[in-house]
């Protein structure tokens, strides 16, 4: 099977439809009106073995930026659509508050809305999301990446520095903290940040052929580790699955949860009902089969 280019073009993308498939209100065709008069099978009549049985065809639709990716990314989406159920709802719910201002800023740079799942990726949308290698606010920038990209920022601490400094003198700390949490840090201010983070991936776009999955690589890992990949994978032209055994493991998993996000917000009604199928099924039947139909 011949493997597309995972590349988005900019000029296709100036659109905030893909907020639209994320919240629009498209109906599951189980859930259809029964009046409609038209009439969508859903499950075939067959015979094996003197047994009936219908099948249920796969149902799951990708996004059209990460479509041919299907193949490589459809068994670990299905695993976590499954393990993740609770993370999955919670994040496509605070997403209504976050998603669409976030994609608004991205469009001006002229980059592709399923980007704004990195929010959920890199701080579950928490201003004051500090990480244990002191990446801070919304969209998780370094001191020096945030100073490279205009952002004012403030001596923050690791979760592991407060720890100590609690250990040591309780209410020394608390002064010392809430002190530190009222300076100016323009990576917990949401626009800034976006601001910044939209024009970051705008340049690894430019860095990278406008090749999604690694950005969204580099963005985890740095420019640097993905270029590494690239020469080691021997390619002249390497995609993510050329060179992602070359990637750190948490890079791996940072891209394939990338996919799973957009995917499963991308059916989400079907998700939602129990209705989202990733392989066609084929289920014996007792009785005649009923055809599902809307």
């Amino acid at each position: 099977m011949t493997r597309k280019k995972h590349v988005f073009h900019p000029h296709l993308y100036l659109s905030l439809a893909f907020f639209f498939s994320f919240f629009g209100s498209h109906k599951a065709i189980a859930h259809a009106p029964a009046d409609t008069g038209k009439k969508v099978l859903l499950a075939y009549r067959g015979k094996s073995e003197n047994r009936s049985f219908i099948l249920r065809e796969a149902n799951v639709v990708f996004p059209t930026l990460l479509a041919g990716n299907e193949e490589q990314s459809m068994d670990y989406i299905e695993k976590f659509s499954n393990n993740r159920r609770e993370y999955l709802i919670r994040t496509y719910k605070r997403g209504k508050r976050f998603f669409p201002k976030a994609g608004a800023i991205l469009k001006k740079y002229q980059l592709p809305g399923e980007l704004t799942v990195l929010l959920a990726l890199e701080s579950a949308f928490n201003a004051n999301a500090i990480s244990k290698a002191g990446a801070v606010g919304y969209w998780q920038f370094m001191d020096e990446v945030a100073k490279e990209y205009g952002l004012r920022i403030a001596e923050q601490l690791t979760p592991a520095e407060k720890k100590k400094l609690i250990k040591k003198d309780r209410k020394k700390a608390e002064i010392q903290i809430k002190a530190l949490a009222k300076k100016k840090d323009d990576r917990k201010n949401f626009n800034r940040s976006t601001y910044a983070a939209a024009r970051y991936l705008r340049d690894r776009g430019r860095n990278l052929d406008n090749d999604i999955l690694l950005m969204v690589a580099s963005y985890n890992c740095g420019i640097g580790n993905v270029w590494n990949a690239m020469k080691s994978s021997g390619m002249e032209d390497p995609d993510f699955w050329d060179i992602k055994e070359y990637l750190p493991a948490e890079t791996r998993s940072y891209v394939m949860n990338f996919i799973a996000l957009n995917v499963i917000f991308n059916n989400y009604e079907k998700f939602i009902a129990n209705d989202l199928r990733f392989k066609t099924e084929k289920i014996s039947m007792d009785r005649e089969p009923v055809i599902l139909a809307n």
